[in-house]
């Protein structure tokens, strides 16, 4: 195997990955500061050290899966969670009970805090209950910036409207950073997705969006069926505009109200959630 396949193979096995030779690019790309920093001249170099350093091997894997994010990424989504998720669960929940999300592939911790946000800009529609927002990816140092919660100038032009920014960002050297309350009702975690994902405990919604298109079909399938089984009954899970559960049976069903949003599949004999 090249050095570009071995690398290939080990993000697939430990991220789920799934790249082919037209991405050698991107990868060359991605991993050459790895290669100056240890002085390899190629990517079989690397491939021959994987094998024997865990470190590297994370650092690869990091360098690999840090995507882009921005505040409040592709709007409906955030739109329907608000107008129409949210307040269902509410509704249908006893008091006190608090509500739970994931943004799974958090990265640097945008697509969270859009949730602390949208959340606390629901204010009294959700009477003071309870929501925990739980952020987690795999690479460890983006996580990092999101439990800080400092963003640069052109991170929060991205998305963030600026009422927002003036209300719940304090401009600091360096940037602007969240509040401490929205940082509050946000934890953050290191967690890769083909892992076992119980741990992670039961979640009404489910952000999970541009991550499967980076999987091939069976791992997209594998991570689906993995977390529906975290969602509950009334819940949903939203994902990428491009992303689809077609031709996978994954205990999931199109919810109805919008594009990329999915309910678990009603037990037999049970009228399915709609809204």
């Amino acid at each position: 195997m090249s050095g570009f396949e071995n690398i290939a193979a080990v993000l697939k096995a430990r991220s789920g990955l799934s790249l082919g030779l037209d991405k050698a690019y991107l990868v060359q790309a991605r991993l050459e500061p790895i290669l100056k920093k240890r002085a390899l001249s190629s990517l079989a170099l690397l491939a021959d050290r994987l094998r024997l350093d865990p470190a590297l091997e994370r650092e690869v894997v990091e360098a690999m899966t840090t995507n882009e994010t921005l505040f409040f990424r592709d709007g409906r989504p955030f739109d329907h969670l608000r107008d129409v998720m949210l307040p269902r669960l509410h509704a249908t929940r006893p008091r006190g009970m608090p509500l739970r999300i994931w943004s799974a592939a958090a990265s640097t911790g945008q697509e969270a805090y859009s949730l602390a946000m949208l959340v606390s800009e629901m204010g009294p529609a959700l009477a003071g209950r309870a929501v925990e927002i739980v952020g987690t990816d795999i690479a460890r140092e983006p996580l990092q910036r999101g439990e800080q919660g400092l963003y640069t100038q052109f991170e929060v032009q991205r998305g963030l409207p600026a009422r927002l920014l003036v209300k719940y960002f304090t401009k600091e050297d360096g940037g602007w950073r969240i509040n401490r309350q929205l940082r509050d009702m946000v934890r953050f975690r290191e967690w890769n997705l083909l892992s076992d994902l119980s741990g992670l405990g039961r979640f009404d919604v489910i952000f999970c969006r541009n991550v499967l298109i980076y999987f091939d079909q069976a791992t997209k399938a594998r991570t689906l069926e993995a977390a529906s089984r975290l969602l509950s009954p009334e819940g949903a899970i939203y994902l990428g505009a491009a992303e689809t559960i077609l031709g996978m049976n994954v205990g999931l069903s199109p919810a109805a109200g919008g594009h990329g949003i999915f309910q678990r599949n009603a037990p037999a004999g049970a009228a399915a959630t709609t809204g």
